[in-house]
């Protein structure tokens, strides 16, 4: 090729480069499309329908006519926004752009830290597993890739069962996915481990007898507030409680009724990823039973065991590995936690509605 063919080549390459370049940094992220910018009226709550119990409570309480209903005269008209992890739900909370929003225990400590949320009550009390395919102990997993949301209660769990046995993450490697990948990344073999909440472990247990749970961790699910919203708005945000407290009433009130809320979050999953739901309204409806409407006390916020409050012992935990600021003030947890807008709600049943149900297909 003589120097003339070279230096068109180069440039040609160059262009394709360029082009590349400009396509990736188009591509951004999912929630870009979503209208959040800050505004002074209305609230906007972020779901997560790829999660449950959470999936199911978010899409009953989008479907409350009398919810809706409330916030609109009231001024403050309700959008959902549809979300794959709760991390992205922190980034939007508060100042005007998201008022509430489902987290884990990691997420919920990471927006409480920064002093944006109340915390109404718990939405799941559970465990989040990690499972492996060809390993069948923790330590086993040194070495091994590992699927993972970082900042989730779900990521929670593998730091907390990589340090029972003397690992770090330096000492795996991470592989960042959603949730919903998990399983058939798993069967694929791209990864040989993934830490993650319901449903995907159930769904990999029952497709082979060779993924099994490798650790569990206790996991809990907040449903939270943005704290601006509860100072400026706080009737509007009674009434966002009560449409919380009356969706798992009307889930526990019947089975059709469980049925009927696994079929709406499936659907509102299937419109976030494009691919059909993985999990089955059986295990849906199992799932949301064990982990939160079959706990009599549910959706109070457990109480402190002994002298341990509430999230302090995961609060010390990523303190100490460096996920929060070292100098976080342990007095914003205990702040979110004072939030009493459930015990109002709960105080006055009637006046909420909390038995009477309305929801739109």
């Amino acid at each position: 090729m003589n120097e003339r063919g070279a230096a068109m080549t180069l440039r040609i390459i160059l262009a394709l480069l360029a082009l590349l370049a400009g396509t990736t940094g188009q591509a951004g992220e999912y929630y870009d499309r979503y209208d959040l910018a800050a505004r002074t009226q209305g609230f906007d709550i972020g779901l997560q329908p790829l999660g449950y119990p959470a999936a199911m409570i978010g899409a009953t309480m989008r479907r409350d006519r009398i919810l809706l209903q409330q916030l609109e005269k009231l001024g403050q008209p309700f959008r959902s926004f549809a979300f794959r992890r709760g991390p992205d739900i922190v980034k939007f909370l508060g100042k005007g752009r998201l008022e509430g929003g489902v987290l884990g225990d990691m997420p919920t400590i990471t927006a409480a830290v920064q002093d944006e949320i109340d915390i109404v009550g718990i939405a799941k009390l559970t465990t989040s597993s990690v499972v492996s395919r060809e390993q069948g102990l923790m330590e086993q997993l040194a070495g091994k890739r590992i699927g993972y949301v970082e900042g989730s209660s779900a990521h929670h769990a593998l730091l907390q069962g990589l340090n029972s046995v003397g690992l770090s993450e330096k000492l795996v490697t991470l592989v960042a996915m959603g949730v919903d990948d998990m399983p058939d990344a798993l069967d694929k073999g791209t990864i040989d481990a993934f830490a993650a909440w319901e449903p995907a472990p159930s769904i990999a247990l029952a497709r082979t007898p060779q993924n099994r749970i490798v650790f569990r961790a206790q996991s809990t699910d907040f449903f939270v507030l943005s704290r601006s919203f509860t100072k400026a708005h706080p009737e509007a945000a009674r009434e966002v409680v009560a449409g919380f407290v009356r969706a798992l009433e009307w889930m526990r009130r019947s089975r059709k009724n469980a049925e009927q809320a696994a079929r709406w979050a499936m659907a509102d999953g299937e419109a976030l990823t494009g691919k059909p739901a993985q999990v089955t309204i059986i295990q849906a409806v199992a799932i949301t039973r064990r982990e939160i409407l079959d706990i009599p006390s549910a959706p109070a916020v457990p109480a402190a065991t002994g002298k341990e409050p509430v999230l302090a012992s995961e609060f010390r935990f990523l303190r100490r590995l460096g996920k929060i600021p070292e100098n976080a003030p342990w007095q914003n947890i205990e702040s979110a936690l004072s939030y009493n807008g459930l015990h109002e709600v709960l105080g006055n049943r009637a006046r909420y509605r909390l038995v009477t149900f309305d929801y739109r297909d």
